[in-house]
């Protein structure tokens, strides 16, 4: 059954978790090069745990693992860490901070790459195998999906998508768009947009956009998919080292609310934000589904 159909049947779309690595960030972890937050799984697992609990408290349906860099690309400078041991670990954590919550597990898998990387520097052997073997590790480790996140390269996303839907993966996958609704690769958003349903994903997305850019596409949404977004509530650059929120949970809230005749699927948010942007999505839902 696929979970997203049945939220926007009853309109009433799931709420996924917010930032992981911003938000260790404001805990006072530090991030580890290629690997960003991922680390902290080993190194500061219990402020990981809290992160997730943290959510869930908040109001979240869905919460993300700390996998955005577990991939294989990510860990090839680390030879002394074990990318199987790593990612169950990660896993476990959320599994962990669910307990017997209704709540689903998505299981992370970023850009082979950097999110905000033009040209790419591995072959394309490299890439399929970092999202077969990436993909495979996560759902082994008990994800209920992959939540394919920030992905702007054409032949990354068919990759990913011919994999998912050949191997029968539920999955979700997210795009990152320029202010230009392009992706970097160069394709037109909305043209990718029309094939990506022959691959039978869960529902698309939009992650890590800013909320102007957002706007720009709201319009051009068929509301008759499965879809949603959590944007981008960071106050400086995509590539800033540190991340500090610049929309407020009250002002994030109000981009929400404006989205919601157009019938999302799902709705999170990303960069900059905390658990209590995610407590005010709760209020919106709650408080519109009453009347």
């Amino acid at each position: 059954m696929n979970f997203f159909s049945l939220a926007k049947r009853i309109n009433r779309p799931l709420i996924l978790d917010g930032a992981i690595g911003s938000y260790l960030q404001s805990l006072k972890v530090i991030a580890n090069g290629s690997l960003w937050m991922s680390y902290a799984n080993i190194r500061s697992p219990e402020k990981v745990l809290q992160l997730h609990k943290d959510y869930i408290k908040a109001g979240a349906d869905i919460i993300t693992t700390n996998t955005f860099r577990t991939n294989p690309t990510a860990l090839k400078n680390f030879s002394k860490i074990n990318p199987e041991k790593l990612v169950k670990k990660s896993v476990a954590l959320a599994l962990k901070a669910r307990e017997n919550l209704p709540v689903f597990i998505a299981g992370s898998n970023a850009p082979a790459e950097d999110c905000y990387q033009d040209e790419r520097t591995i072959s394309k052997k490299e890439l399929i195998y970092n999202h077969h073997k990436h993909i495979n590790l996560l759902m082994d480790a008990g994800c209920d999906f992959i939540l394919n996140e920030t992905q702007s390269h054409f032949d990354e996303i068919k990759i990913i998508c011919s994999y998912c839907n050949k191997k029968s993966i539920p999955y979700v996958i997210s795009f990152f768009v320029k202010d230009d609704l392009h992706l970097l690769s160069g394709e037109y958003l909305f043209d990718v947009i029309k094939i990506v349903p022959d691959y039978e994903p869960l529902a698309i997305g939009f992650n890590c956009i800013k909320p102007e850019t957002f706007e720009k596409l709201l319009s051009k949404i068929n509301k008759d998919i499965n879809w949603g977004f959590y944007l981008n509530c960071g106050s400086g650059n995509y590539e800033d080292e540190i991340i500090k929120c610049g929309i407020s949970p009250i002002q994030y809230v109000e981009q929400v609310k404006s989205s919601l005749k157009k019938k999302p699927s799902f709705v999170g948010s990303c960069c900059g934000s905390s658990p209590s942007h995610i407590k005010e999505i709760k209020n919106l839902i709650d408080e519109r589904n009453k009347n």
